[in-house]
């Protein structure tokens, strides 16, 4: 934790002279979405609030924000944690991005669209593989998914999924082989990109729904083994 603690309090300048309990929210999302606090972290008060320097009000305000976007869980008498997924929570993710993912393709439209940062998601995963860092390709995967929600153009649609693609990472965490779990992907988001740029939506789209299925049974297989059906461990 003291590791953790001290990469924690060099993001107390991002909170500026407006420290507000929605910003602390911001850090910590991005903290536990980069793996900083695996699932199954107990979030001390103390310490978290004294290496950001908030008070215990602001940091439980920002406790109760990431409960509701359900990053975090309130134990009773134990204290708040990182949640640990369920097989169930998986799939239901996997629902939610089918349903979004696939309309934000089927809606987009007639073509030319704006792919810079599709491209620049896939530029960023082959460089990762390159370098054989998997935890990288994995953030590289969700930003390539977070800029194709973004064709939507749609802010409500951004923030939805913000939610959902953070949720998605705490079952990343618990995976013991990044590598067979992102690698597969890379090769597929240049596919959409290629269909997208040669504006076949409709082909993009059931590349899409194609690559969720899989990827859905491939994490759900990893979840099982690692933390069992209930995300209490395996069984």
């Amino acid at each position: 934790m003291a590791e953790q603690l001290t990469g924690l309090a060099g993001d107390r300048a991002l909170l500026g002279r407006t420290s507000t309990a929605e910003r602390v929210s911001d850090i910590l999302r991005s903290r536990i979405a980069e793996g900083y606090f695996p699932p199954g972290t107990r979030l001390s008060e103390d310490a978290i609030g004294g290496a950001l320097g908030v008070s215990r009000n602001t940091l439980r305000e920002a406790f109760r924000l990431l409960t509701h976007e359900r990053l975090l869980v309130h134990e009773l008498n134990r204290g708040v944690f990182v949640r640990v997924l369920t097989v169930e929570d998986v799939e239901d993710i996997y629902r939610t991005r089918a349903l979004v993912e696939c309309a934000v393709v089927r809606g987009l439209g007639e073509p030319p669209y704006g792919l810079d940062g599709l491209a620049a998601a896939v530029t960023g995963g082959q460089l990762a593989a390159h370098e054989n860092d998997w935890k990288a390709l994995g953030t590289a995967n969700i930003h390539f998914h977070r800029e194709l929600v973004a064709l939507a153009g749609s802010e409500r649609t951004d923030e939805l999924m913000r939610s959902v693609f953070a949720e998605l990472r705490l079952a990343f965490h618990v995976v013991d082989d990044p590598r067979r779990l992102h690698e597969p992907y890379l090769a597929r988001n240049r596919q959409i990109l290629q269909a997208l740029q040669a504006g076949d939506r409709r082909g993009a789209e059931r590349l899409l729904e194609t690559y969720l299925t899989d990827s859905l049974e491939r994490v759900v297989e990893v979840y099982r083994r690692r933390v069992g059906e209930d995300g209490t461990g395996a069984s």
